[in-house]
Formats: C-alpha cells, structure tokens, sequence
C-alpha cells in the first residue's frame, strides 16, 4: 500500500505555496505552451451521460476479483438517516448512480435506513462532518492535510477516513491514474518515485540531488547534456497537491522548469483538458518529461514505468497495479466520519460502511463500474479501522 514519504515541514495555504515557487524563479505561464497542438483535442462540455457507468464484464479481472470477497452479514440491525457529502455538483452528481446502488444494496438488509443525499463537491465534504450537517464525506480524492486540519481545529482529534474504492485507470472525474510521459523518440523506459521527485521537486527529499539533465538519468550520446523539459499540471490544482504529498514528500518547492496547465474552456462549453494539452506539448518536445493520463496520449508520447524504489519492481498503471497497490502511485478514495477516540462509531455509519467493504458493497462498484474496487488486504485493513 502506498505511503507518503513523512513530512518534514506543515503543508502551506493555496496562496503560499503559488507564491513559495514564484518566490525562486519566474512561473511558466497558466495556460497552453506553444509547443501545444495547432489543433487541439476539445472534451466535449462535461455531462453525466458523456462519462456513463461501465459496468465491468464478468470474466474481468475485478469481477472475479470481488467475487472471492467475503459477503455483508449485518452484526446489528439500524434505522435512521445516514446524511451523505462529497464529491460532484449539483450539475453534475458524477457518484449519484453509484451512490444509489450502495444505498438500494443497503436498504435490503436494513429498511429502515434512509440517506440524504448533499453530494455536491469535495470540498463541503469534511466541514460537514464538524459542523453537523453530514454524516458520511465520499470526497473524490484523498482527504487533504488542510482538510484534517481544519476538522482537528473544531474537534481537537482528527477525522476517521475509509478507503472505499480504488481509482480509475483512465476515467475523467473518477481519480485517474497519474502516469508519466516522454516523448516516443526518447530512450528511457522506466523512472523510480526518487528520480521523480529529483526532477520534478526542487529539495529531493528521497534522494541526494536534483536531477535536471537526461544525463543524470542514465542516457548518453545526443541526450546527455540535454536539460529536462517539464509538463504537468498547476501546482495549486488537486492534482498538483497529490503530487505534493505523495511524489515530493510534502515539500511545496517545485522545479521552476515546469510548465503547468489548467483547463481552457471554449465558448461552446467545451475544455481543452489540461492533461491533454500537457501530452499534446509533450508530442512536440523531443525532451520532455510529462505527467498526465493515459486517455490523453497519441502516438508521439510513451508511458513510463513506475517503480518505489530501483530495486524495482516497476510497473505501468493498469486496473490490477493499481487496485493492488503495485503501481506506486495508485489512488484510493475514503469515506470519512467523526469518531471521537475511544467511542464507537454510530452504529447505522458503521453498518454502512462494513456494507461498502463487503463483496455486497463492491459489487456495486464493478456494476458501476467507473472506479475500481479494493484488493482484500486492504478491505481487511479498513475493516480493523471500524473496531
């Protein structure tokens, strides 16, 4: 499973880490490259049907994976209201179909639960939980330090987060894979997390030095003395703060090569993704380096395996790596409640959330189909939390 490196240093506001990086150089402009495609690829205004549930095909590997999972068998009978937060918009209810199975599932075993349904953005999901509103947060990513934090500062103990489902291999809105990239002519083939963080971090905090040429990669001849040139997402984009966290161990100090990207909406609604203009940079960079997703990438680019540490072994994403924990930057998302220490957790949330962990519960995740379910071992992991 994977593990942040430990930090050495709080997490910094929004506002500070922008200005920590303008503070050692002058920041690439937010917004496409030059080197970007004349014709870029539009994603079409985001809708609910244009990313439909997926349900996974039986003989797949996640079908029989969960189908080897140990069945929901209530330990108590409940009633009540369980109040849901989290992740998606009033727009746009990206969890709702999910959402709807689990609470249908649910209510089979217990029908006197009800579910009130506030899921209209990550951000509402943890104040709900210390103002009282909510219940249940299912944010559409990892719960944030400034987050914890801010729970901590109301409660005085931090909040309880369950892992629930693994992320998407490819699947926008659903926590894709954060993969690397360089361009299809470069020779390299592989990078560990210390190389990443050298390259893309500014302190190396899992390794001795900044790395900043393809030489200091290992590649030679034309490529030596090459400098490394950066694609990726805005620092201050959730995506940026993944990284953050779980690639350069905390540190807000990034690389000042970096060129970064946001989302450039178009008059028709439509969105020139970030990820897509990162890759489509990357196709006319002979020496670049991105981060991106595999759903943006064409023929130009190549995807780079992943390995912890060079003892290997290194791995690309796909849905085993990642539900397995073997891709070193597989993404799970939680499902966060307050439970105070030493107190047991409401007994209708407990009920529900050992639901989820079932083979009941993860069903209903392969039948949606967007994310990914747990392995065993980490639904066995989420169990133990509950007691």
């Amino acid at each position: 499973m994977r593990t942040p490196v430990p930090r050495q240093t709080p997490r910094p506001s929004k506002a500070a880490k922008r200005w920590a990086a303008l503070a050692c150089c002058v920041a690439f402009p937010l917004f496409a490259h030059p080197l970007a495609a004349s014709s870029p690829k539009f994603t079409p205004p985001p809708t609910l049907e244009s990313i439909p549930p997926q349900p996974a095909a039986r003989d797949s590997y996640e079908a029989r994976l969960v189908a080897t999972m140990a069945a929901y068998v209530p330990q108590t009978r409940v009633t009540g209201t369980i109040r849901l937060w989290g992740h998606g918009n009033l727009k746009l209810p990206w969890m709702r179909h999910l959402v709807m199975l689990w609470q249908e599932g649910f209510r089979r075993f217990h029908p006197g639960v009800t579910f009130d349904y506030q899921m209209h953005g990550t951000s509402s999901g943890v104040p709900s939980l210390f103002n009282g509103t909510g219940d249940v947060a299912i944010l559409g990513e990892e719960i944030l330090p400034e987050a914890v934090r801010a729970f901590e500062h109301v409660k005085r103990y931090p909040p309880l987060a369950v892992e629930i489902v693994t992320g998407s291999v490819d699947v926008r809105n659903f926590d894709y894979a954060q993969q690397f990239f360089v361009h299809k002519d470069n020779p390299l083939a592989r990078m560990t997390l210390q190389q990443l963080d050298a390259v893309f971090g500014a302190e190396h905090r899992r390794g001795p030095k900044n790395i900043r040429t393809w030489g200091e990669l290992g590649l030679s001849g034309d490529w030596a003395d090459k400098p490394i040139h950066l694609h990726g997402w805005a620092i201050d984009d959730s995506f940026g703060a993944y990284l953050q966290e779980y690639l350069l161990g905390g540190s807000h100090r990034w690389n000042c090569a970096l060129h970064e990207y946001v989302h450039q909406s178009q008059a028709d609604g439509s969105i020139y993704d970030h990820g897509q203009q990162i890759l489509d940079a990357l196709e006319n960079d002979r020496y670049g380096l991105a981060v991106s997703n595999i759903r943006y990438a064409g023929a130009k680019v190549k995807p780079l395996a992943i390995a912890a540490t060079a003892a290997g072994p290194f791995y690309q994403a796909t849905k085993r790596t990642l539900v397995e924990h073997r891709y070193p930057l597989a993404r799970t998302i939680p499902a966060v409640v307050d439970r105070q220490p030493g107190l047991p957790i409401d007994a209708k949330v407990k009920e529900f959330l050992r639901y989820l962990l079932s083979r009941d519960g993860q069903e209903m995740v392969i039948r949606d189909g967007r994310y990914l379910p747990l392995s065993p071992d980490l639904i066995a992991e989420q169990l133990s939390k509950l007691e």
